[in-house]
């Protein structure tokens, strides 16, 4: 983990580091079932994709999955588009400045696991149940 206080933000190709090592530090089991997930980072979502989700406030969107989940597919079906995961910098800055209870590690990780489980299927109710439950160490 790298410490980014007192530091310039990150340009996009380091918080790509960042969201490329949190993908590295995943169980085995789980980057290989992400392994064909392709990861962007861009400062903020598109117009677009803001309109499609009812996102009036480009900072409310720190990620986003598109794709076809794990648990949809069918070995019958057409080869489905590449799942594509995205990290927008600016808003998880902004999250990172306002929460000071993660390091910017720690809050990529967050987001791009967020996402990852998206692409498993799991809803945003199923991720925050995971994440509330107690560690079973």
């Amino acid at each position: 983990m790298s410490d980014w206080t007192g530091r310039a933000a990150p340009s996009l190709d380091e918080m790509m580091d960042l969201a490329r090592r949190a993908l590295d530090r995943l169980p085995q089991p789980f980057r290989r079932l992400a392994a064909d997930v392709v990861l962007h980072v861009q400062d903020f979502a598109d117009e677009e994709t803001l309109d499609s989700m009812g996102i009036e406030d480009a900072f409310e969107l720190t990620g986003l999955y598109l794709g076809l989940e794990l648990n949809q597919r069918s070995v019958s079906d057409p080869l489905p588009p590449t799942p594509r995961v995205f990290l927008y910098r600016r808003p998880i800055l902004d999250e990172w400045a306002e929460r000071g209870d993660l390091s910017l590690d720690e809050l990529v990780e967050h987001v791009l696991v967020h996402e990852i489980g998206h692409h498993f299927g799991l809803s945003d109710d199923d991720i925050d149940s995971i994440e509330a439950a107690p560690d079973q160490d």
